[in-house]
């Protein structure tokens, strides 16, 4: 199964029917299961899926999404509202009558302001500015529109399907500082992949922090997933079981959460780099994506946390949380600059709908609302 999870379609071949794999061929392990799992989907069919899936006759051709413009537009609205506190400092630059070196200055003081970083802000101005000359603008609504279109040049870059299949399973190795919403964001991508009747398997290799794996496994029944637990067993080892798992049992997704660190923990980093290894040796082409949560409201520091995360694990994706609780949403735009690691999910809300797939063009328009 082929499964990419795009801002307004997704694309997948069902996969032939696999024969059970027999219980003795199973790892040993510490598996909780919390259900039986053929095709998750059927966890909650009463709740709606971020994908409109068109069925075709013939099975062995690719099933193609239809875009679901209801269902995006809801979540349009959700994301203006959640980044009007960024937004609002930057959109009031605009509310003058003159293009001059006011509006500019206000504008630099309001991008640094919302944490888009000095070099991000440079480069944003002087692009601007060059389109403003080049189309002649003479209102400050005119000026307004183009950074628009700056800003969704600088962030395109960090639109990318999060793509599932290429490997079975695909293994996903989730990292993030605690408080993050690590632990959340692993359980909403989980209930989409779910929905898309992918069979999800997940590893609590949180075994630092108290209740995570409790927290998991509350996601794992709500999803109608498998969870790989130990009690108080090595975060690595509990890593490999999954791995192992996962194999044996057929699933299409192995998401496994780490525990939550700062990148200054040094002996924490490298315990990432040892569950990276140990699934190395289940699976020598994994983890297939290595994701790092951050959360919106920590500005710059969230910069500094995918430069260390990355050079710690070598980072294939973000996920960015709690953009509404924050006027500190430009840090995207520093990102972009400074490190751009591509952006599958960004969340403005604690419901499972508020998790949703990154599009540059929506994230600028909707900042500047």
């Amino acid at each position: 199964m082929i499964l990419e999870i795009h801002a307004m379609f997704s694309f997948f071949k069902k996969k032939s029917p696999m024969a059970e794999v027999p219980s003795s061929a199973k790892p040993e392990t510490a598996a909780l299961p919390c259900a039986a799992t053929g095709s998750a989907a059927v966890a909650d069919s009463k709740r709606e899926s971020p994908f409109a899936l068109a069925p075709q006759a013939d099975s062995a051709t690719p099933l193609v999404a239809t875009p679901n413009p209801a269902g995006r537009q809801g979540w349009l609205d959700r994301l203006k509202a959640g980044l009007r506190k960024t937004g609002a400092s930057i959109t009031t630059v605009f509310t003058g009558t003159r293009i001059d070196d006011n509006l500019y200055e206000e504008l630099e003081t309001a991008l640094l302001v919302a944490d888009t970083g000095v070099k991000a802000t440079d480069y944003l101005l002087q692009d601007l500015k060059r389109r403003v000359k080049e189309s002649k603008a003479t209102e400050p609504s005119q000026v307004k529109t183009l950074l628009a279109d700056v800003i969704t040049d600088l962030l395109t870059p960090l639109q990318k399907p999060l793509s599932i299949g290429d490997h079975h399973p695909t293994v996903i190795m989730v990292a993030g500082v605690n408080g993050a919403g690590k632990t959340t964001s692993i359980g909403k991508l989980t209930k989409h992949l779910a929905d898309e009747g992918l069979s999800v398997l997940l590893a609590a290799a949180d075994t630092f922090r108290a209740a995570a794996k409790e927290q998991l496994a509350v996601w794992a029944t709500r999803n109608t997933v498998e969870i790989i637990s130990q009690q108080g067993g090595d975060p690595a080892a509990v890593s490999f079981d999954a791995v192992s798992a996962g194999q044996a049992r057929g699933r299409d997704v192995v998401l496994v959460d780490t525990a939550g660190r700062l990148p200054t923990q040094t002996h924490l980093m490298e315990e990432l780099k040892k569950i990276k290894r140990v699934v190395q040796k289940a699976d020598s082409t994994a983890p297939h994506e290595v994701l790092l949560v951050i959360d919106g409201n920590t500005g710059q520091n969230a910069l500094a946390q995918v430069k260390a995360f990355d050079d710690t694990l070598g980072l294939t994706g973000l996920i960015v949380t709690k953009l509404d609780g924050t006027a500190k949403g430009g840090v995207l735009c520093a990102i972009a600059r400074e490190k751009p690691i591509p952006v599958y999910f960004i969340g403005v809300g604690e419901k499972l709908e508020d998790l949703e797939t990154f599009n540059a063009r929506e994230f600028a328009q909707a900042l500047l609302s």
